[in-house]
């Protein structure tokens, strides 16, 4: 069987990882990017140059958000705070 060169997540899967990640058990968060922007020129040699935008990812995290969406998740739901039982057994 062939490895996977790539695995992909959608927008939701990566939110819940990193709410579980960080431990948040409540609340509705969603994904958050900061993207910079840059400009250039670029082209094939000097001779044809074209003015360009350069958009890099700066950081990637979790926000508040006012309802669940296509980019949020509710934290209570993907990650519930372990009861008190759970947590006397652990």
């Amino acid at each position: 069987m062939a490895q996977a060169a790539q695995i992909v997540f959608s927008h939701k899967e990566v939110v819940e990882a990193l709410i579980k990640q960080q431990g948040i058990h409540e609340g509705i968060w969603g994904l958050w990017i900061k993207f910079g922007i840059q400009g250039a020129n670029v082209g094939m040699g000097s001779t044809n140059l074209v003015p360009a935008a350069i958009v890099p990812v700066l950081e990637i995290g979790l926000q508040k958000f006012d309802g669940v969406s296509s980019l949020s998740v509710d934290a209570a739901e993907v990650n519930p705070a372990p009861t008190q039982w759970e947590s006397e057994t652990i």
